[in-house]
């Protein structure tokens, strides 16, 4: 078998196959003999034609089934003998048999990339360290009031805060717009589900008052037929509640599934819960530093092919978590191209990571992941089999840890310095949420 390669552009290659003509011979002899068989064939019992008949009726479906097979025999041959591995199936261009049958074709594809790993020595990390203090605790035992609180109706005009039942039609000059009628609708004044310019138009009116306003679209709304217009709304309240968090005490404590032990309980499960998050925290913020330090170092080319597929998986995700089913609705590619080449890069900069240290995946450290992502469920053995059952599940489980082993080995030979911060600054906690307006 003649081989030769010619490099494209970038990792693409471009290789030229040739098979000797015995070899095709051979194989469509031993198909040809196997199909004699059991050949029917009129004018012959089965499996008793001649070989000459048979090769009349079933030569050309043989020595087509045969070239189909040799080249994806000889592909996989000639890309071993020339010590390459490809990113994806090849583009097959067949160039038929010459006079004396020899096979010949060619293969486009791409390959991965070759590369010296760098960036493993002299890594320097800055690890936060914080604590959980008791102000930290309280903040966090106030989110919580926060997420369970109560509403009373009141008399007055409504407010921040207040929670409020309206109905409201909008009109750009005098004709009425999608999106802008909603009857009973209860929204939370604050909250951004309205657009600020919405709230500051309802605040003060109370049950049983209409009020009129302008309100101009952001140039950039999400809505672009809306985007830079003015509409004149009508909204009448039909309910103002204001909020009152509630006590913490022992009927606090049992909603959040503490039943016994009471406020010093809950006080320690919650503690317990924003150490381990803490510990979480700092740890991702770790492994991010390691992840851009490895891609700055190891600035390689990606096989299109790879990002392709990445991209793709990507649309494909953002699809499901929009609950669309069509592939009709497949959002556009192009947002997802920047962060699919750099999945893809950072992916085999780790595997080579992995291929020089030779680490392999940890079961213990499976295990463990396991344990903690399902001691979140209301079932936890139900969620557990349900893993255990799914291919998929346990893949991306297994890889997630052979990532965080990754790190762990590069963090080994890294220069760490302690960085003094609190919980509030690593967790972002108590951050304005953003407006959605």
């Amino acid at each position: 078998m003649m081989v030769s390669v010619e490099s494209l552009s970038g990792l693409e290659r471009r290789m030229q196959v040739s098979v000797p003509a015995n070899r095709v011979k051979q194989q469509v002899d031993a198909r040809l003999l196997k199909v004699s068989r059991t050949a029917r064939i009129k004018g012959f019992r089965p499996g008793k034609a001649p070989i000459h008949v048979v090769r009349k009726h079933y030569g050309p479906q043989v020595q087509e089934e045969v070239v189909t097979d040799l080249i994806r025999e000889t592909f996989a041959e000639a890309v071993r003998q020339e010590k390459m591995v490809p990113a994806g199936g090849p583009r097959i261009e067949p160039q038929g048999a010459d006079k004396a049958g020899e096979l010949r074709y060619t293969a486009t594809f791409e390959i991965y990339p070759q590369f010296e790993l760098r960036g493993l020595e002299g890594l320097r990390l800055a690890r936060p360290q914080a604590s959980v203090t008791d102000a930290d605790l309280d903040t966090m035992i106030e989110s919580l009031r926060q997420q369970k609180p109560d509403y009373v109706t009141v008399a007055r005009g409504c407010a921040a805060g207040d929670r409020v039942t309206l109905d409201f039609e909008g009109r750009i000059g005098d004709e009425p717009f999608e999106g802008g009628r909603s009857e009973g609708l209860v929204v939370t004044l604050g909250s951004n589900r309205l657009l600020p310019d919405f709230e500051n138009g309802l605040q003060g009116a109370a049950a049983g008052e209409t009020k009129e306003f302008d309100l101009r679209f952001p140039d950039e709304y999400q809505v672009s037929k809306l985007a830079g217009k003015t509409a004149r709304f009508t909204a009448t309240v039909h309910k103002v509640e204001e909020q009152k968090l509630p006590e913490v005490d022992a009927a606090f404590c049992e909603a959040f599934g503490v039943s016994e032990g009471g406020v010093e309980a809950l006080r320690a499960e919650v503690r317990e819960n924003m150490q381990r998050e803490l510990g979480q925290a700092v740890q991702a913020r770790l492994k991010s530093q390691v992840m851009e330090q490895l891609l700055a170092a190891n600035p390689i080319a990606v096989p299109k092919a790879l990002v392709e597929t990445e991209i793709r998986d990507m649309q494909m995700d953002m699809l499901r978590r929009m609950g669309a089913k069509s592939a009709r609705q497949l959002p556009a590619r192009e947002p997802f191209e920047a962060p699919a080449r750099r999945r893809v890069a950072l992916g085999l900069i780790l595997n080579e990571v992995i291929r020089k240290a030779g680490i392999q995946p940890d079961a213990s450290r499976i295990q463990a992941r396991l344990d903690e992502i399902v001691a979140g469920f209301a079932d936890p053995e139900a969620a557990r089999q349900q893993y255990l059952q799914s291919d998929a599940a346990m893949r991306q489980l297994q890889m997630a840890v052979l990532e965080d082993q990754v790190v762990a080995h590069v963090m080994g030979a890294a220069e760490i310095q302690d960085q003094p911060s609190s919980f509030k600054e690593i967790m972002n906690f108590g951050a304005e949420p953003a407006s959605e307006g």
